[in-house]
């Protein structure tokens, strides 16, 4: 209900349009009412839904359904070939009327499946894992051919690797490859496959069968978990699988990920530890799980800020 004392009480003069019916409310307010509404929970979502978009802002819901119900701020820029700050202004304006959900980096098609692990696993710790893609960038080389998979650390370092050039990049990620395509004489290749829309990338035996037709200089990898007994875990078996069958591809495989992973666990073995050749995480492994890396013959380096 609304409140009948104070600042948005029906009767105050100062919110005269509050004193008429909700369904008449003038379009010069609409945007303040949708505002009211998500602090205050005054209005029916179906109002809000009602509030006319700009001629941007339905550019903008038009891109995010074409790539899915959620993008990156930087896929939509180049989507609609505007600037990242436009973007992020037009997606804050479609945020006060519900018709998004921005999250850190890009934003995602409110009511849809997209409600998405990914953008949400892209904004934890998202200051660790620029570090980390910062190091990891320095570790490739001009000409290189190297694969990227779908990890959220993956995608800051795809962001790095802008400033490389003539790299061959073969990727199972949507993301990943609308950033690195056209860009310094990058040739991308993007994997076929059954796509998951969760993950932004393609999984399944189709993948499998392309990635091994490329012989990877280097192959960047991701994990959702680091176990000294299991070595690295995955939530997706799919994903488990494709990391297996790329690092048996590829003459050096580096795996990026923040140590807030040594303390998380996941259902599905990825590549055996053994072929993993760097780790680049963001805080020394200690205990058991420093010991099995070196067991394994696995280096370790630490990204620092300001390296």
């Amino acid at each position: 209900m609304l409140p009948e004392t104070g600042p948005f009480a029906l009767s105050n003069p100062a919110f005269p349009h509050f004193s008429r019916p909700i369904n008449k409310i003038h379009l010069i307010g609409a945007r303040f009412v949708c505002l009211l509404v998500r602090k205050f929970g005054f209005l029916s979502e179906n109002v809000e839904k009602r509030v006319p978009h700009t001629h941007r802002e339905l550019e903008l819901l038009e891109a995010l359904r074409r790539l899915g119900g959620s993008a990156r701020s930087a896929d939509l820029a180049k989507t609609l070939d505007v600037s990242e700050e436009t973007v992020r202004r037009t997606i804050k304006a479609l945020s006060e009327t519900g018709a998004v959900e921005r999250v850190h980096g890009g934003a995602y098609l409110t009511g849809t499946q997209s409600d998405p692990s990914f953008f949400s696993r892209i904004a934890q710790h998202s200051d660790e894992k620029r570090v980390i893609a910062l190091h990891v960038a320095r570790i490739v080389r001009d000409g290189m051919t190297v694969f990227l998979d779908v990890g959220s650390t993956t995608a800051f370092v795809a962001e790095e690797l802008r400033h490389h050039n003539r790299l061959t990049v073969v990727t199972n990620s949507i993301g990943v490859a609308q950033t690195l395509v056209s860009v310094n004489g990058n040739r991308v290749h993007l994997l076929g496959g059954e796509m998951q829309s969760d993950e932004r990338g393609s999984f399944g035996h189709v993948t499998h069968r392309q990635a091994q037709r490329f012989a990877f200089d280097l192959a960047i990898l991701s994990a959702d978990a680091v176990s000294p007994r299991q070595g690295f875990l995955y939530h997706s078996s799919a994903e488990a699988d494709l990391g297996a069958v790329i690092a048996e591809s590829a003459d050096r495989v580096l795996l990026a990920t923040d140590h807030h992973k040594f303390e998380s666990t996941a259902p599905y073995c990825g590549p055996n530890p053994r072929m993993i050749d760097l780790m680049v995480t963001s805080r020394s492994p200690e205990g058991a799980l420093a010991a099995a890396l070196e067991t394994w013959g696995i280096d370790v380096d630490v990204a620092k800020q300001g390296e």
